[in-house]
Formats: C-alpha cells, structure tokens, sequence
C-alpha cells in the first residue's frame, strides 16, 4: 500500500497495529498482522486482506510490549532484515533478546528522553508503571473507587513495562497510549502535557487483553456476562480519562481486538471487548467529552486519518456484531490450537519438570523479595494437580479439587496439559502470561484479589 503524502497520518491496519507517517518516515506501531497469535487463540475478524509484506520496508518499527499480540514475531519476521526496531529501554529483557535474534537492528531509548529519528520525526517514550494502585473515573468523570476487573485480575502480562510514545514532527504531535492503562498512565499524560502543549491526536486504548471474566471457573453465565460489560465500562472510563488529561484534538480508539479460536471460541461471547464503531458511539455521547475540543475517530483498515487536514482517507464501515459471532462460531471454532498436535503428556513428565520449575519460581521469588500465603493449584494430568506455596514451603501433588486440599488464600488454574507441558518446560514460545492473555487459562480465586507480583512469579514457573 502506497504510505505516500505529506502532513502527519495516522493509519490504520488491525488491532493495536497503526503506522505513524510524516513526511518520509514511516513508523510501524505494535505489527500483529497474521492469525494465530498466543498458540492460535488470537485471530483477526474481518479477516485481514493484506499481508505484512506490504509494510515490509518501513523506516522503523516500535514495540511497546513483548507480548504476541503487539510483537507477533511471525509478522516481524516477515518484514525487511535492515529494519530497524525501537524499544524502552525498561522493557522485559525477552523482548530486546527476541529482536536481537531475529537479527533485526535494536534501538533502545531512554526514558522521557526525546529522540531524533529522522530530519522529519522525533519519538520520546515515557514510561507508565502498570501496576500503580488508584482510582478511576467514571462515566461521569468523578473520582471513584469501584471493584474493577483490574484490581482482581490485571491487565497485562506480569512486570510489564509500558509506555506512551510521542511522535513530534514540528508541526503536529501524536500520542500512541494504546499498550498503556489509566490509571497508572497518570504521571506520564501529565509529563507529556507539560512538555508537548497542544496535541494532535491520542492512540488510545478502549478494551483489554485480560482472561478476566471469560475464563472464570468460579463465575456462573449470568455473572460472566455482568463482569463482561463492568470490565467494558471500566475501559471506556480510562479512555475518557487519557482524552482529559491530553485534551487532543482526535482521539482514535484501538485495541487489542481479537476473536478466540479452536476450542476457546466457546468464551468469545464472554470476552470484554466491542466493536469500534460500538466504541466510537459510546465516546460520541460521553458526558466526560466536549466534542467540540476532542472528536472521536474511527478508521478502516488501511485507510488514514490526515492530522493537517482532519480529514479521514474513506468513511468508516462499520462492523456488524453478529457477522462476527458467526465467524467465530463457524469458521474460527473449526481452527486447531498451536498445542493441540502435541502428544498427551503424562504425570510422570509432569513430575521431572516440576522441582526445576519450583527452583526457578523461588529464585524469583527472592530476587524480587516477596511471598504471598496464597497457595497456586495448577491442575496436572490424572485428576492430579500441583499446589504450591508463594512462600517458600515447598510443593505437593493433590488432588483437583481445590474446595477439598487447599483452604483460602488460593489461586486454581487450570490448562490444556499439553499446553502446560510446554509452558513448565521453558520454551522461549511458552511461558505463564502468554497462556494467561491468550485465554487459554480457566482460573478462580478465593478471595477474588489480584496479586501481580504472583504473576511475575508465575512467569519464572518453568524448567
């Protein structure tokens, strides 16, 4: 596709994946541009109709998050060798090895740091810290405390760091926040007000990537679909709060959209997500936006929005809802998990990986100079699951059961074994928070608290 003009454009591909272009540079945000993302769970509606290649020789590509569906590494891997690729400098260390052996040429920026890239663009990454505790505002724009879905059960993978990047051509600034949650983004919308002044347009981020609620075990039909729609109403309530703190003239809502596939389509319904024309409409008729200073804007795929202009390159076409849950039910459904090929493992190979695994989880455990009397039961093989102390007590093989072998404080999690095989073994591909985002996790907890220094530990939980 020709990404040729002048100005600044924003274009639109799929999910969180934009191009940012001034004049001749091009900046690929966060390419996911194939199906199959997290083991084959994450696929696209509609279906994409283009392929990588045709973004293949942007000048750069910016990450904000090492998880596959912001760094696909098929999609990278599709994209020219001498392209270059910019990360936090703070970013998980898989995300920096991973670009590195893929061979692609890294650039890591410091913190709050702006940057030249090219003689038309500079880009300035400020960090926001995920797991920073507060309230949110409402629909209505108050301050409160409510029961979110992120207190119970977050919003990202563990020990994620996340950034805004602010993209400054000299005439117009554009904020990409979408990898980012409100309201732990706060200090750094201040810092990039401060800094920047008027801004042009915000990324913005409207709906989660979390397993909360379509994998609850403890959560009956009714309650999923409760939780479904309180965890939406919080989402929109952060993106109205990144459009008050950075009152730009557009605000763009993306996210990670995606539509479960294989044997997971079954909790599609359940998953927190609408539609950005949904969204778009939700954000028309907010009473925590003026209108008149910040306009929502919805884009077709690879279609722009001009910020000289403020003109969109095509009208949106709206996406109908149940075309999509036909898709998922008919055509997605039909998929096979990445996994699902693997042979069934068996208790005896569950119980060689598990002490490595446990050795691993308490040296991360002390690094991080933390424990929980939380107990993690992770269902094996043969009625047969691990219970495993989060301070320091060792583990035992039990039964599944978690109401009759633990009592609370617990976390039940329970996957495909084959899936777990691969995640306890220590494949770069497979660990905790990609099974976790990928909805591939069923889980319940007592009490019903997130704790996300459990996550980090988890995600040590390997041989």
């Amino acid at each position: 596709m020709d990404l040729g003009g002048y100005g600044m454009k924003l274009h639109y591909l799929a999910s969180a994946s934009v191009v940012v272009e001034t004049g001749s540079t091009k900046v690929l945000c966060d390419p996911w541009l194939l199906d199959g993302a997290f083991h084959g769970a994450w696929n696209h509606y509609p279906p994409l109709e283009f392929s990588p290649e045709e973004y293949a020789h942007v000048d750069y590509v910016y990450l904000s998050r090492d998880h596959p569906g912001r760094f696909h590494r098929p999609t990278v891997e599709r994209l020219s060798d001498d392209t270059r690729v910019i990360v936090h400098a703070d970013a998980a260390d898989r995300l920096s090895r991973d670009v590195r052996r893929l061979g692609l040429d890294l650039v890591e920026l410091p913190d709050a740091d702006r940057t030249r890239l090219t003689d038309d663009l500079d880009v300035e990454l400020v960090s926001a810290d995920t797991d920073a505790p507060a309230d949110v505002p409402d629909a209505g724009g108050r301050r409160s405390t409510p029961a979110s879905p992120w207190r119970a059960d977050g919003a990202g993978s563990p020990a994620a760091a996340t950034q805004l990047a602010v993209f400054d051509d000299g005439d117009h600034v554009l904020v990409n926040a979408s990898a980012c949650r409100w309201p732990s983004a706060e200090d750094a919308c201040d810092h990039v007000a401060e800094t920047y002044g008027d801004i042009d347009g915000v990324v913005t981020p409207y709906a989660s990537a979390d397993p909360h609620p379509q994998c609850r075990l403890d959560y009956a039909y009714d309650r999923k679909l409760a939780a479904r729609d309180e965890a939406v109403r919080y989402m929109y309530a952060g993106a109205e709060a990144f459009v008050g703190a950075l009152e730009p003239d557009y605000f763009f809502p993306v996210a990670d959209q995606y539509a479960l596939a294989g044997p997971l389509a079954s909790i599609d319904k359940h998953v927190a997500l609408r539609t950005r024309n949904e969204a778009f409409w939700h954000f028309a008729g907010s009473p925590s936006i003026e209108p008149a200073n910040s306009l929502p804007v919805v884009i077709n795929r690879q279609e722009h929005f001009d910020l000289t202009t403020g003109e969109p390159s095509a009208n949106f076409t709206p996406i109908d809802p149940d075309s999509r849950r036909e898709y998922v039910q008919t055509e997605l459904a039909n998929r096979s998990l990445a996994y699902q090929s693997d042979e069934r493992p068996t208790l005896t190979e569950f119980r060689g990986l598990l002490p490595d695994a446990y050795e691993n989880l308490e040296a991360e455990r002390a690094e991080m100079e933390w424990e929980s009397e939380t107990t993690v039961l992770i269902d094996l093989v043969a009625n047969t699951a691990v219970a495993v102390s989060m301070s320091g007590e060792g583990y035992e093989l039990v039964d599944q059961d978690p109401e009759a072998v633990v009592t609370p404080p617990f976390l039940h999690l329970s996957m495909d074994p084959r899936l777990l095989r691969r995640v306890l073994s220590g494949s770069w591909s497979a660990r905790f928070s990609d099974a976790w985002l990928g909805s591939h996790v069923r889980f319940a907890r007592e009490p019903d608290l997130r704790e996300p220094d459990l996550d980090r530990a988890l995600d040590a939980y390997h041989a």
